[in-house]
């Protein structure tokens, strides 16, 4: 499997498990250690733990790709799995703040990790709103003569 595939489909993972702020940088010619970083944002350490487990689960479930290695501890706020030339890096959002990888490698460009389908418009349906049926007043009538007996009388 290339590089570039396998650092998609990390991405699309760490998406499934609702990490912030992914980003795919293509390092191919600037860096000796690998040619791909995906860096995502977790907001918890739970999140840290569950984006991490996804990427090497469904990496290695579906496509059977294992991690070389695997970094980091949840204390620490900062996860790393490396694959072959790519490497996942799992922020909290005040370690990515403060490590900035994308300002450290502003040299690699950003590639587009999601798969770009044409949009399709969808017709929105019209909400209806409800409408609160008041029941009808009723109002008094003088009752009439009939038209016959108005006539007798005169």
């Amino acid at each position: 499997m290339e590089a570039i595939e396998i650092a998609r489909l990390c991405a699309k993972y760490a998406d499934d498990k609702k990490a912030e702020g992914i980003i795919l940088l293509d390092l191919r010619g600037l860096s000796p250690v690998t040619d791909f970083f995906v860096i995502a944002t977790a907001m918890s350490n739970p999140q840290l733990r569950a984006v991490r487990d996804e990427v090497v689960q469904q990496m290695r479930e579906l496509h059977g790709e294992k991690p070389l290695f695997s970094d980091g501890s949840y204390e620490s706020q900062w996860l790393i799995v490396n694959y072959p030339n790519v490497l996942v890096h799992i922020l909290s959002p005040e370690k990515r703040e403060f490590y900035a990888l994308e300002e450290l490698w502003g040299d690699a460009p950003t590639l587009p990790w999601q798969e770009t389908r044409p949009e399709v418009a969808v017709p929105t349906k019209k909400k209806r709103t409800a409408v609160k049926k008041v029941a009808a007043k009723k109002v008094a009538t003088k009752k009439r003569a009939p038209a016959k007996k108005a006539a007798k009388k005169k």
